[in-house]
């Protein structure tokens, strides 16, 4: 019978829980994700894309979700009907240490995404896997001019990055 409740007393310490957690966690339960950097992005914005030779805009809807967890971008082009649309989610994995983007939009399922990214200064880059090789979505904060640009590029096999869009977000 000791060494039963012995081995049990070592099974439940090993057991991951709350006093597992770091006094320094962004999110999860009881706490919510708050960043400096993330929070510039809140309100709502008019997106200039500069998109293979052309320019086209875009409105940009951001607020925190579930329990600020996630900041949800709402993304939509102004044309009638609206040629494109997106929601994205951003929120960080503490056990990684970088942040998490899942993007949806109108291209569907099948182009569905999650991207990882490491904030350096005052911006993020996320990596998207896909078959046909990464895709990489740069957001970097202007702080002087308060506007974001998103750099987005996508790479082939041999690792060349070729410049989809330049994404500027202005307040409305």
């Amino acid at each position: 019978m000791r060494l039963f409740a012995t081995c049990l007393v070592a099974l439940l310490a090993l057991q991951p829980g709350p006093a597992a957690r770091s006094e320094d966690a962004l999110n999860g339960p009881k706490r919510t994700f708050s960043d400096d950097l993330i929070e510039n992005l809140t309100g709502d914005w008019i997106i200039n894309r500069q998109i293979r030779g052309r320019i086209v805009q875009n409105t940009l809807h951001a607020e925190w979700v579930l329990d600020h967890q996630f900041l949800q971008l709402h993304m939509k082009d102004v044309a009638e009907p609206s040629a494109y649309e997106a929601i994205v989610l951003i929120g960080y994995n503490d056990a990684d240490r970088r942040y998490v983007a899942h993007w949806t939009d109108t291209f569907g399922g099948t182009y569905s995404a999650i991207g990882h990214g490491r904030r350096s200064g005052d911006s993020i880059e996320f990596v998207f896997a896909y078959p046909d090789g990464p895709f990489f979505n740069t957001f970097t904060w202007d702080a002087n001019a308060r506007r974001w640009v998103m750099r987005l590029e996508n790479s082939g096999k041999g690792g060349d990055r070729k410049l989809f869009a330049i994404d500027t977000a202005e307040r409305k």
